[in-house]
């Protein structure tokens, strides 16, 4: 059973997480990262525990997820093709030293 001081770290733990994804315009991920906790409980902290926390924070976190749940397949694309960018880059600068 949680006491009064488990609530409390929990709560400044969610109000923690919203912030900084409401002012970095930041993904669940990064804010997990930075936060240092994990994916799961900065999403369950800020879809579940801040409503009931803190309803008008809640609402700006939303609208944040949301976006970052449409622009998610862009992400995604960018990050495959920086993956496969850089293995071609590394080609280009070895066959460049080898014609020197």
């Amino acid at each position: 059973m949680l006491v009064d001081n488990d609530l409390e770290s929990v709560r400044i733990r969610c109000e923690k997480a919203a912030l900084y994804i409401i002012e970095n315009r930041a993904t669940v991920r990064s804010a997990a990262a930075k936060l240092q906790i994990s994916k799961s409980t900065v999403h369950k902290d800020v879809t579940q525990r801040l409503l009931r926390i803190n309803p008008p924070l809640y609402e700006r976190v939303k609208e944040i997820l949301e976006q970052n749940k449409k622009e998610r397949h862009i992400r995604g694309g960018e990050a495959t093709r920086k993956k496969y960018l850089k293995p071609r880059l590394a080609q280009k600068d070895q066959d460049t030293l080898c014609r020197e």
